[in-house]
């Protein structure tokens, strides 16, 4: 357990950030031994990580409210809501953009479903987002803004919103990512128009971090993308893994674009490190083939939420088989996942779709909150529909509370929201997942943190 500091105002911009972690249904406590109580895969290099959780990742998804019928809105708006998405179909982290849109696109289904927001129905435009190598997310930016949204969900990748972030918050709209992680956003100049469903990478960082002890590693190597998610991602793993007894032994970096990685991983494994932590995107389907082609288990590998994906179809069968990865957020549970595969039925991963889903449930009840559409009146209500009020956790139970003059307090798919007055998530889970003989991954434990 980790002294917790409190969130600090907008204003002072957080100067520094402890994190406290709550195990739930684990043996990790910062330990350095690895687990008697079993092994979710065969001991390896030391390794041996703690037994699955019992159930994890099963069962339905929390119920929703019933409230009966919506009752209308007692304030009618002259310009409806409308959204818009800066989404990877393109580029190293495009097998995000199709979960992360389904969870837009139920969002906007159910907040339509339940009448709209203060009486017209809500729209969303998809644009790409890209990835750093290029400038379509500065194109897309430029194209929603000019269709007039209220808000832009998006990007996925820090380094992404990095580049648009000064003229989505500049045009008095609400930037609201799923899935940025980077710690660099809780300090940024956004003027109170940033926020994000998805924790800092401080708390990511811990969990990984500690996780690796646990099972066993004494001595860690990383191969790391070089930009905001990636460098921000490794400080936090390596200062878990020290402050846990461990030594990280070799730290490589590539850059995006970069297609050739046997330097970074003929270093990295003559450190000999009892783990590798890969912090990549898409690379990783380069990477990993060429550091279990040198006679590295699977099960020495911890990947990330950048890099744990299907494989199914990239590798042969048995190459990923034990290897662990971090995703930030509790586990995309039965009934939602059955509700995102009647949105597309291609669906193979879940990553943040429910921050996606979130994110526009938080946009509408703020909107709604606020009593307008504007930008800067949405985000003066995103506080306070995330805490102090009584629970619910979808559109329809929660506006229904409104428009009958109760405050309240939003928990969604992504687990409990709880903003901070910078616009980051003071609470949060992050799910540890376990790979399968068909390099596909299932949930194996939750973690439960706060920041």
């Amino acid at each position: 357990m980790f002294d917790l500091s409190q969130a600090a105002p907008r204003a002072a911009k957080l100067t520094a950030l402890g994190i406290g972690v709550a195990l739930l249904a684990t043996a990790c406590g910062g330990s350095s031994t690895p687990s008697q109580t079993g092994s979710s895969s065969a001991a390896s290099a030391g390794i041996a990580c703690p037994a699955p959780s019992a159930g994890a990742g099963a069962g339905n998804s929390q119920a929703a409210t019933n409230t009966g019928p919506v009752p209308p809105s007692t304030t009618t708006t002259a310009t409806p809501l409308k959204i818009g998405s800066l989404l990877p179909t393109t580029g190293s982290l495009a097998f995000l953009g199709p979960p992360e849109i389904a969870g837009v696109n139920l969002g906007i289904k159910e907040v339509n479903d339940a009448g709209g927001v203060l009486g017209a129905p809500v729209t969303v435009t998809h644009r790409d987002s890209g990835d750093t190598k290029t400038d379509i997310a500065t194109q897309s930016t430029t194209a929603l803004l000019g269709q007039g949204v209220s808000a832009i969900i998006g990007a996925a990748s820090s380094g992404v919103s990095k580049t648009v972030i000064n003229q989505i918050t500049g045009a008095g709209v609400v930037h609201f990512s799923p899935a940025n992680t980077s710690p660099d956003f809780t300090t940024w100049d956004d003027k109170g128009l940033y926020w994000r469903t998805a924790p800092s990478d401080v708390l990511q960082g811990k969990v990984l971090g500690n996780y690796m002890a646990t099972c066993g590693a004494q001595t860690v190597g990383m191969i790391v993308l070089n930009d905001a998610y990636g460098t921000g991602l490794q400080k936090n793993v390596k200062a878990a893994f020290e402050a846990a007894g461990g030594k990280v032994v070799a730290e490589e970096l590539f850059n995006e674009g970069d297609s050739q990685f046997s330097s970074q991983v003929d270093k990295v494994i003559a450190a000999k490190p009892d783990a590798i932590a890969l912090i990549t995107f898409d690379q990783a389907k380069s990477i990993v083939p060429l550091i279990t082609g040198k006679g590295i288990k699977p099960t020495q590998l911890f990947m990330v939420d950048g890099n744990t994906s299907d494989y199914s179809k990239d590798f042969q069968a048995g190459t990923l088989k034990g290897a662990q990865g971090t995703i930030p957020g509790t586990f995309a549970k039965d009934a939602f996942k059955q509700q995102l595969l009647a949105i597309d039925p291609a669906l193979k991963d879940y990553s943040y779709a429910g921050e996606s889903y979130d994110a526009v449930n938080l946009i509408a009840l703020a909107a709604e909150a606020a009593k307008s559409t504007k930008g800067t009146d949405i985000a003066a209500k995103l506080k306070d529909v995330s805490e102090v009020g009584e629970k619910c956790n979808n559109f329809a139970s929660c506006v229904t509370l409104l428009r009958n003059g109760k405050d309240i307090d939003y928990d969604g798919q992504s687990g409990p929201v709880t903003f901070s007055d910078a616009g980051d998530p003071t609470e949060a889970y992050i799910g540890i997942y376990e790979y399968q003989d068909d390099n596909t991954y299932k949930p194996v434990r939750e973690e439960f943190g706060k920041l």
